[in-house]
C-alpha cells in the first residue's frame, strides 16, 4: 500500500530499522534513532543498487516519489541514476570551486608576467574595488550577461564611463580564459557591449604650450615643496620618460656617468612596452641626478621615499603641479607631450621622437625593435631639448 504523509509523519522508531515501501522501489527507512531516510532499491546491469534520496520531513513524500520518477527515466534511457547524482554533485562542487573571482585571479597570474608591475595592480585593485563584491562569488559558468551588466552600471553611476568600459574588456578577457581552460561555455560581455553608455570624445591630457613653459619652469624652480619632487618633474621633462619609470629608477641602471656616451638603461619589466628603453644622459640630466645622490643616501632608488613601495608615491608629482597652480592646465603625462610638440614644430624626425617617447609601435613588423635604435641622433636631440630647457628658464624666451 502506498504510504501517506500521516503515516510517514506519525511512524515511530523501533529496535531495529525499519523499511516501508511506497511502491516503484521507493522506500521509507527508519533507524532506531529515529531519523527517516528515502530510499530508492534499483537494478543496473543486474547489479542491485539502492540510491539515497534524502532525509524525511525535509524531503516530503511527493519529492521523493519525483526522485523516483527522474531515476527511472534514467534507467529507460540506460543511466545508472546512483552514477548520475554523483556526476552532477562533482560537477556542483567544480563550479562552486569555479567562481568568477576563483578565474579572474589564475588568468591575473598568467598574464601578469606580461605588465609592468603598476598596471598590473591597477588592474588587481579595480576587479577587487567593483566587480568581485557583486559577481565575484557567482561561478562563472552560471553568470549570465544582466549579472555582468549590473557590476559594470554601477561603475557607471559614479561617473566612471571610461573605467567601466575598461573593466568590461577585463572582464571579457577572464572569460575567454575560462572558456579556453573549460571552465565556462560562453562570454556573457559580448552580449552588452551595446548597453554602455559612451565614453565620448577622448580627451587628450593637457599639455603646455611653448609660450608657457618659461613661466613652468619659474614656478617650478620656486616651488616650496620637497627637493626630490621638484628634481623628478624636471627628469621627466629632460627624458620623456612616464611616471612610473622615474619613480621606480634604480641607480643601478645608469652607465658611463660623467662621460658622453652616459645612459639611462631600463629594463623591459619596468618599461609600458615591454621593451628595454636606453635613454640619453645629457649634461643638464647628470646635474639632476647628482644633486638626487646626494638627497638618496645609500638608497637602490633614486627617488626613494616612506612608502610601501619604497619611492615617492604615484600622485606625488600631479599634486606638485596642482599646487604650483597648473590643475586642469598641465599633467605630468602631458610633459611628454609638449616635448613632441616642441621638437616636431623644431623640425626634428618624428621617428627619433617616438624611440624616445618609447611608444609601442603599432605596426607589428616594425615592433622588434633594437634598443639602441637612433640612439647617436637622439642623444643629440635631447642635448639640444636639455639646452633649450636650461636657455628657456634663464631668459624666459
Amino acid at each position: 500500500m502506498p504510504l501517506t504523509d500521516v503515516f510517514c509523519r506519525n511512524a515511530k522508531p523501533a529496535e531495529k530499522p525499519q523499511k516501508i515501501s511506497d511502491g516503484g522501489g521507493l522506500f521509507l527507512l527508519i533507524e532506531p534513532r529515529g531519523s527517516k531516510l528515502w530510499r530508492l532499491a534499483y537494478r543496473f546491469h543486474g547489479k542491485q543498487k539502492t540510491l539515497a534520496l534524502g532525509i524525511y520531513p525535509a524531503v516530503s513524500l511527493k519529492d521523493a516519489r519525483d526522485h523516483r520518477d527522474r531515476a527511472k527515466e534514467l534507467l529507460a534511457r540506460g543511466i545508472d541514476p546512483g552514477e548520475h547524482k554523483k556526476q552532477e554533485t562533482r560537477k556542483k562542487r567544480l563550479e562552486a570551486g569555479n567562481t568568477f573571482e576563483t578565474v579572474a585571479r589564475e588568468w591575473f597570474d598568467a598574464q601578469k608576467a606580461g605588465w609592468t608591475e603598476g598596471y598590473a595592480d591597477r588592474i588587481l585593485r579595480r576587479l577587487e574595488a567593483d566587480i568581485f563584491k557583486v559577481i565575484g562569488r557567482r561561478p562563472i559558468n552560471e553568470i549570465e550577461p544582466p549579472e555582468l551588466l549590473d557590476a559594470i552600471r554601477q561603475i557607471e553611476k559614479r561617473g566612471a564611463v571610461v573605467l567601466a568600459r575598461r573593466l568590461m574588456q577585463v572582464s571579457g578577457q577572464v572569460f575567454r580564459y575560462a572558456i579556453a581552460s573549460g571552465l565556462a561555455t560562453r562570454d556573457p560581455s559580448q552580449d552588452i557591449r551595446g548597453a554602455l553608455r559612451s565614453a565620448g570624445p577622448k580627451k587628450h591630457r593637457t599639455a603646455l604650450k611653448e609660450a608657457d613653459l618659461p613661466e613652468f619652469l619659474s614656478t617650478l624652480e620656486a616651488y616650496q615643496g620637497d627637493r626630490k619632487t621638484i628634481l623628478a618633474l624636471k627628469l621627466v621633462l629632460h627624458t620623456f620618460l612616464r611616471t612610473s619609470e622615474v619613480r621606480f629608477g634604480l641607480w643601478s641602471e645608469f652607465e658611463a656617468l660623467g662621460g658622453d656616451r652616459a645612459l639611462w638603461r631600463i629594463p623591459a619589466e619596468r618599461m609600458k612596452a615591454r621593451a628595454e628603453h636606453l635613454v640619453p644622459i645629457t649634461p643638464q640630466v647628470e646635474q639632476i641626478l647628482t644633486e638626487l645622490k646626494r638627497l638618496s643616501g645609500d638608497s637602490p632608488y633614486i627617488l626613494p621615499a616612506k612608502t610601501i613601495n619604497g619611492v615617492i608615491s604615484q600622485n606625488t608629482l600631479i599634486y606638485a603641479i596642482y599646487k604650483m597652480g597648473y590643475h586642469s592646465k598641465a599633467t605630468v603625462h602631458g610633459l611628454r607631450g609638449t616635448a613632441s610638440t616642441i621638437l616636431n614644430e623644431h623640425g626634428f624626425n618624428r621617428d627619433w621622437i617616438e624611440r624616445q617617447l618609447a611608444h609601442a609601435e603599432r605596426d607589428g613588423v616594425r615592433a622588434a625593435y633594437n634598443s639602441a635604435e637612433w640612439l647617436p641622433d637622439r642623444r643629440k636631440m635631447l642635448i639640444w631639448w636639455s639646452n633649450y630647457i636650461e636657455m628657456t628658464a634663464h631668459t624666459g624666451r
